[in-house]
């Protein structure tokens, strides 16, 4: 690892430290360039604001979370509906658990939605991809067909965005979350995929 990239991480792992105990609101830049054992102008180098720390932060987390989201989109031995629901799922439950239990984490990321509503807009492009590799390996498999998986992609967001960030939608527990989108998944899946329904019901 460069020089650079391992003070950047540094930094990282020193302000998530502090995020973490005393909040992002109640945390300065000096009290970090402190913790890095370097003066804030320095700290300034490596980031030119604590936002933009507390986004190389949640990049970090979203990235390994990104990774885990395509393994269950391709996994081999389920069918659409099943690929399709682990991923959103996943998700749901991710969010929830994280922002129910960690509320400085939750401070985090309304600051970020709010102040960097690019940075959004990037986090839900990224998931689009992992659709549209869901909905090719559905192609793939003679499940689905489409002339455009990007516009399937960003529908399927549209109709589960609720379930993304729940807190910031609604005060529901998880298991009525959870009702709620097994409920949506059926909806999408038989619209995606009305051959495969009527394969299930001659089945039944």
């Amino acid at each position: 690892m460069a020089e650079k990239d391992s003070i950047r991480e540094q930094i990282v792992q020193a302000a998530k430290k502090r995020f973490s105990h005393f909040g992002y609101a109640k945390t300065t830049m000096a009290e970090v360039a402190t913790d890095c054992c370097m003066s804030p102008g320095n700290l300034y180098r490596f980031y030119p604001g604590k936002l933009d720390i507390a986004e190389a932060i949640a990049t970090e987390d979203y990235s390994q979370h990104l990774e885990h989201m395509r393994k269950l989109a391709i996994a081999p031995g389920k069918d659409v509906r099943e690929r399709l629901h682990d991923l959103l799922f996943e998700e749901l439950r991710r969010t929830y658990t994280k922002l129910e239990c960690h509320p400085r984490a939750f401070e985090m990321a309304l600051v970020i939605s709010r102040e960097r509503p690019e940075y959004a807009n990037w986090m839900l492009a990224e998931e689009r991809k992992i659709l549209v590799e869901l909905l090719d390996e559905a192609e793939r498999r003679g499940e689905f067909t489409s002339d455009n998986k990007e516009f399937t992609a960003e529908m399927v967001q549209a109709a589960t965005m609720k379930f993304r960030y729940p807190q910031l939608w609604s005060k529901l527990t998880l298991p009525k979350l959870e009702r709620e989108l097994e409920g949506v998944i059926k909806l999408l899946i038989n619209g995606l995929c009305p051959h495969a329904r009527a394969r299930r019901d001659a089945a039944a």
